[in-house]
C-alpha cells in the first residue's frame, strides 16, 4: 500500500480524470481526482472534506493539487490539518473581489443583487446574493505549505491580489510570463511539470 496520496481538485469545466497527468510526477504516490458535484464553496468544501476523511487513515502524507476555483473550494473545506503540502494552479483567492468586479462591470449594485437574490450574467455565471454573503462571512483561513503557479496574463485574478495572498499565507509564488488563467498548451504544461518537479526535489 502506498503511503502517500496526491489529491487533484479540478477547476470549472474540468474533471477528476485530469489527475492522470500528474501520476508520472508523483511515481511513489497514489494520485486520485475528485469530481465534486456542488458549485458553491460551502457544499463543495463539505464534499472535499468528507472525501479526505474517508481516505486519510490509509496514508501518512497527503498533497493537494487544486486548479482555479477548485483551490478556492479546497480552502473552504477545513482540510488544513490533513494536508502536508498544496499546489495551486491559477487559484481564485479572493472571491469577494471577483464578484464585486463582475457586478461593477455589469453596473449591478449590491442593493440590486440583494433584492433579486440571483442575477444571470452574459459570462454564463449567476451572481448570487447568498454566495456573496457567504464569502464575506467566511474569509479564507489557510495554513498549509503552498506553492502557487500563476499566469502573468490571468484575466480572473490580478497580480496584486495573488501576490498579497501569497505574502499573507507564506506561499511561494511562481509566475509564468505570457500565460493566461487556463494552463493547457504544451509549453504551459511543461512549465507546470517542471514547477512541481523542482518543488518536490527541493523538499527532499
Amino acid at each position: 500500500m502506498r503511503k502517500n496520496l496526491v489529491l487533484y481538485v479540478h477547476g470549472k469545466g474540468g474533471s477528476a480524470s485530469e489527475c492522470e497527468h500528474y501520476k508520472s510526477l508523483f511515481p511513489d504516490s497514489e494520485v486520485l481526482g475528485l469530481d465534486y458535484k456542488s458549485n458553491n464553496p460551502c457544499d463543495a468544501g463539505k464534499e472535499i472534506h468528507e472525501y479526505l476523511i474517508l481516505l486519510k487513515s490509509n496514508y501518512t502524507k497527503i498533497t493537494l493539487i487544486a486548479n482555479s476555483i477548485g483551490a478556492f473550494f479546497s480552502m473552504n473545506a477545513n482540510i488544513d490539518d490533513m494536508l502536508q503540502k498544496a499546489y495551486f494552479i491559477s487559484p481564485i483567492v479572493d472571491m469577494e473581489k471577483l464578484i464585486i468586479n463582475m457586478m461593477t462591470s455589469l453596473n449591478i449594485s449590491e442593493s440590486d443583487l440583494q433584492y433579486k437574490k440571483i442575477i444571470p450574467t452574459p459570462f454564463g455565471e449567476n451572481l448570487s446574493w447568498d454566495y456573496l454573503c457567504y464569502v464575506r462571512k467566511y474569509p479564507i483561513k489557510w495554513h498549509v505549505q503552498t506553492e502557487i503557479l500563476y499566469g502573468s496574463k490571468d484575466n480572473i485574478t490580478d497580480f496584486e491580489t495573488i501576490k498579497n495572498f501569497a505574502n499573507l499565507h507564506n506561499a511561494n509564488l511562481t509566475v509564468m510570463e505570457n500565460s493566461e488563467h487556463y494552463f493547457h498548451t504544451q509549453e504551459q504544461m511543461s512549465f507546470l511539470d517542471n514547477w512541481i518537479l523542482n518543488s518536490e526535489a527541493n523538499s527532499l
